[in-house]
């Protein structure tokens, strides 16, 4: 069966998409540590980090810098941090989180934001990108 993942990659879940390439995608986290907080994941279903080969591991590390980099640029905050726990959907996901303090890295604070502000937040980052 599909991960959740899988299926937003393919659009049978919407979401609020940052960017994609050949190998990769990358949306907002609903339920947020910090406002921008991105995941960033393979195509390729695969469940942990250290199973993807070599290639697809560097591939979704440059792509991940670089939603970082945007998203460092478009979200006021101190750095973006990053972190693989991969425990909670069996696909392997980077987490990009703006940082404003440690309790934004814990996963116990959550933000609550609208649509308008997803769709704000995700609109920053991609002009970032471009």
């Amino acid at each position: 069966m599909p991960s959740i993942f899988t299926k937003i990659i393919n659009g049978d879940i919407p979401c609020y998409k940052i960017a994609e390439d050949a190998d990769n995608f990358a949306f907002l986290d609903i339920n947020p540590n910090a406002k921008g907080h991105t995941l960033c994941v393979p195509k390729k279903e695969v469940d942990k980090i250290m199973d993807l080969d070599e290639e697809a591991y560097m591939k979704l590390m440059s792509f991940s810098r670089r939603i970082g980099k945007a998203i460092e640029a478009a979200v006021a905050c101190k750095r973006v941090g990053m972190s693989v726990i991969g425990l909670e959907v069996p696909h392997v996901h980077v987490h990009l989180i703006p940082l404003h303090s440690m309790k934004d890295a814990t996963f116990q604070h959550k933000e609550n934001l609208n649509s308008e502000e997803f769709e704000t937040i995700a609109e920053k980052i991609r002009n970032y990108l471009k």
